[in-house]
């Protein structure tokens, strides 16, 4: 493919996502490279809906293949919330630790084995035709009572990973790389550029 856009305005996120379509993707432009590209509203009630709405605004707007991502934490005794508010959960602006707070005071009192959770990572491709593909990226654990962990960011401190015995924000950078909800979905999403485009 020679061109792609990503619906995003942080940079970090599009360095990584440059990283990860080496040799894909000729040129990997940003959003919010263009100060004339409006933010989305991301009014989705689903991480599906918000990926498909940002990258169906991006490709229209540019006229070029883009692409979006959604994503967050899903408690199942909270009925899957923080959900599509994982960012704001406490709030608008909120940031890690009040979110945080906000979490394990909903789960106060709550059986350890009762709090399962998991990351969910939705990934929209969108083209200038209309045509669309998802792809989503799941990686299951439970939340913790007390942070543990230096690393990551969010929620990661209070996700013990299934299987792992480590929060997120404990795992190394390569075996998080490899595991988390993120790198399933762009994993997904390269095999199919493999499959379906043609390469630079």
């Amino acid at each position: 493919m020679k061109e792609l856009v990503v619906a995003t305005r942080n940079q970090g996120k599009l360095l990584e996502i440059r990283t990860m379509l080496t040799g894909l993707v000729a040129s990997v432009r940003c959003a919010g490279d263009f100060t004339e590209f409006p933010d989305t509203v991301e009014d989705g009630v689903t991480f599906e809906e918000n990926a498909l709405k940002k990258a169906r605004e991006a490709a229209s707007f540019f006229g070029l293949p883009a692409l979006a991502d959604d994503s967050g934490l899903v408690v199942d005794v909270l009925e899957g919330r923080p959900g599509v508010y994982s960012a704001r959960f406490a709030g608008e602006g909120a940031g890690d630790a009040a979110n945080n707070a906000k979490l394990l005071s909903e789960l106060a009192g709550i059986p350890p084995e009762a709090k399962k959770a998991a990351f969910v990572c939705v990934l929209a491709f969108v083209t200038p035709e209309g045509a669309e593909h998802v792809f989503t990226g799941r990686v299951g654990g439970r939340i913790l009572d007390t942070a543990r962990g230096e690393g990551g960011f969010g929620y990661d401190p209070l996700f013990l990973v299934d299987g792992y015995g480590q929060t997120m924000a404990e795992l190394g950078v390569d075996d998080k790389n490899r595991i988390s909800h993120r790198g399933q979905a762009f994993r997904l999403f390269r095999e199919y550029l493999q499959k379906r485009c043609d390469t630079p």
